[in-house]
């Protein structure tokens, strides 16, 4: 991943409580005829950062030209937005603005193996569950549903485990610009529909570096 100085995000912390956050990834894989093969998938990153784990329609022909111990790429993708340089006060002392793409994503980068066994997948799929359940008032979990449903539905999937080798996180947030001009495209941001979750980590970011300084 290409990540100028100014967009890195090298917070251990802050990079995991994004990934938890998005809670997906997708996974891409080369196919054995050198095909890029990508597929959307609900993770769990292990506390230790050394392993993700996740899980994949048995229908999706992608596991099978899955190679044990073959490259894989996990791309987490936060909230993104454009941005008009017409947000910018800058724009009316130079002119010298162009539009840009604000966004957040971490890139995991490791080796992958294919768990086609029903008790590995159950262990993935029960850890995920109760990750998502966890805050609720009456957490449902997977022993509530009948045995023989959830195994049924078990042998409809495979499991996927990620040895992790390498992480890269970026946060392009107009760190590269004044102050005054961040501060414009917040409120740029919040004035359109949909764009309110840039806006908000753009001003949170805003806020660390003031409270660090």
């Amino acid at each position: 991943m290409y990540i100028p100085r100014f967009n890195v995000m090298d917070d251990p912390d802050e990079v995991r409580a994004f990934v938890e956050s998005i809670g997906s990834a997708h996974v891409v894989t080369t196919g054995t005829d050198g095909t890029p093969l990508a597929t959307l998938l609900p993770i769990l990153w292990s506390a230790d950062g050394d392993t993700v784990v996740a899980h994949m329609a048995r229908a999706n022909s992608h596991w099978r030209e899955i190679v044990d111990n073959e490259p894989v790429l996990m791309i987490i993708a936060g909230p993104q937005a454009y941005v008009s340089p017409s947000w910018y006060p800058s724009k009316a002392d130079h002119g010298r603005v162009v539009p840009t793409w604000n966004y957040s994503a971490v890139h995991l980068t490791g080796t992958v193996l294919v768990h086609d066994d029903t008790e590995w997948v159950r262990r993935a799929v029960t850890e995920l569950t109760d990750r998502h359940e966890q805050h609720r008032d009456r957490p449902w979990a997977v022993t509530d549903a009948p045995e023989t449903y959830v195994e049924k539905n078990l042998r409809a999937i495979v499991g996927l485990e990620m040895t992790v080798v390498k992480v890269e996180a970026k946060a392009k947030l107009s760190q590269n610009r004044s102050a005054e001009d961040r501060a414009g495209v917040v409120a740029g941001l919040r004035r359109e529909a949909g764009n309110a979750e840039v806006a908000d980590a753009m001003a949170l970011r805003d806020e660390g570096q003031t409270t660090r300084r």
